[in-house]
């Protein structure tokens, strides 16, 4: 269907919906890659396409173009192996964010209730009680809760426990002569799956230097799943949540029970 013209340009509806889609794909490979290392190596193979564009198809200089040709013929599995972690977190994100992959979609349509479970209602309290308490001792923690992402890779790197969530368990994990304390505690289906779990560490540079290897650990696993992740500083006692790749924080324990219940509803 024709909409208008620029010039000798017939503007259709299937063309604004074409760029839109672009420019949505385009601002989340930004979202993706932005400070970390994976944008300047972006940048690097679109100079050298740039530089190959120019030097064979404007100067016509063949034994250049030629041998940058070979970066340009592989493109494709270059950029496959350079960009798995982040191509992974963008199929995750496709993949958790439909709404057929969401729980209980047809339930929700029947039922049209978007409050939170009781379960999920039953693990915030302890974590942010828990989480209160030991931000007071200056007791450092972290804290993964899994949503649709399997976790189970992560989970057996820790010990494994199976455990109702509580506040007495969890400050009991991280107490500091703790055998578990060194490590991630991962909930999942309203259990406490592992302690002393080990996670992954982001690759972004643009994580403040007074942010330590829990905070580093929880962007890392946010980034890879849709998990969210609780932080207790050794430092200073903060409380932050990372989701998404994005840290919230100085969050007081009201703001933390409130992003909980928020994103787990």
């Amino acid at each position: 269907m024709e909409l208008f013209h620029i010039g000798f340009l017939s503007v259709r509806l299937l063309d604004i919906i074409d760029i839109l889609i672009v420019a949505w794909l385009l601002y989340k490979l930004y979202r993706l890659l932005k400070g970390g290392v994976a944008m300047n190596i972006l940048i690097g193979i679109l100079t050298i396409y740039f530089l190959w564009w120019l030097f064979v198809k404007v100067l016509d200089m063949q034994l250049l173009g030629a041998l940058l040709g070979q970066f340009i013929g592989v493109g494709m599995i270059a950029l496959i192996i350079v960009f798995q972690q982040e191509l992974r977190r963008f199929l995750i994100f496709l993949g958790s964010n439909t709404i057929f992959t969401r729980g209980d979609f047809f339930k929700n349509l029947k039922h049209s209730s978007f409050k939170i479970s009781q379960d999920a209602e039953a693990s915030i309290t302890p974590i942010v009680r828990a989480c209160t308490s030991m931000s007071k001792t200056k007791t450092g923690a972290l804290i993964v809760i899994a949503r649709k992402t399997d976790l189970n890779l992560f989970e057996g790197t820790g010990d494994l426990m199976e455990a109702d969530v509580s506040k007495r368990l969890l400050e009991s994990i991280f107490f500091k002569n703790s055998p578990l304390h060194d490590g991630a505690v991962i909930i999942s289906s309203d259990k406490i799956k592992a302690a002393r779990c080990v996670l992954p560490v982001t690759e972004s540079s643009d994580v403040p230097a007074n942010f330590g290897m829990r905070h580093r650990a929880a962007l890392g696993i946010t980034e890879q799943s849709d998990a969210i992740a609780v932080v207790v500083s050794e430092e200073n006692g903060n409380m932050a949540m990372a989701m998404s790749g994005q840290l919230y924080p100085n969050l007081s324990s009201d703001e933390l029970e409130r992003k909980l219940k928020e994103v787990l509803s």
